[in-house]
């Protein structure tokens, strides 16, 4: 009954293709462009000048709050006890909370990376004195690190997961598209055999 179930069925594969190639496009739009300006930045980062900026800060931990100063029996590396970890937050905004703290008889240590810089933070067991630290290596290094997923925390780091899920239904459905509208297309296949042949000759010629 049907005289063409083909063009039909192509019609069908066209709009969903298409479809899902806008979809997981735009999902893409901003990360794409991000990943594709640090790229830039982390290939030239010995031609990028950027200052590190150290901010150093001391205090002392309340009396009410030393006596809360206590190690987990046992163990070397523990997080910071509610209390203290918060008037840490509230005083140096150092976000202590929950980070893993390495226990001495005399110090705390708590090392505290983050994206786009550094910081650690002691603490005298005995006096409650309390030195902190923290580096800011500016905005591209801070862009640097997210393009990484260094120190950036696990919402970041299921982002980059989905992202990376989009950015594969964005390709193949591309692909796809391009072998139906290959016919009309002659440069098609020379240009999508260019973008693999291209990439696996560099790496075989020039990397060792």
């Amino acid at each position: 009954m049907d005289s063409q179930p083909t063009p039909r069925r192509r019609a069908y594969w066209l709009k969903t293709l298409h479809q899902w190639h806008w979809i997981s496009s735009a999902l893409c739009l901003l990360g794409m462009l991000l990943f594709a300006i640090t790229g830039l930045t982390l290939n030239n980062a010995s031609h990028i000048e950027s200052r590190a900026v150290v901010t150093s800060r001391q205090a002392q931990l309340p009396g009410p709050v030393l006596k809360q100063l206590t190690a987990p029996s046992g163990q070397k590396k523990a997080p910071l006890p509610a209390s203290v970890a918060r008037w840490l937050d509230d005083t140096l905004d150092a976000g202590a909370a929950g980070k893993a703290a390495e226990w001495s008889p005399d110090e705390v240590y708590l090392s505290l990376p983050r994206a786009g810089g550094d910081a650690w933070l002691s603490i005298d067991r005995a006096s409650g004195d309390v030195e902190y630290e923290r580096t800011d290596r500016g905005w591209v290094s801070y862009l640097n690190d997210l393009h990484k997923g260094r120190n950036t925390g696990l919402a970041w780091s299921w982002f980059l997961d989905i992202f990376a899920v989009a950015c594969l239904v964005f390709s193949l459905t591309g692909l796809v598209l391009l072998k139906m509208h290959a016919g009309n297309r002659s440069a098609t296949w020379p240009m999508v055999g260019l973008g693999v042949v291209i990439p696996v000759v560099l790496a075989l010629l020039f990397i060792h």
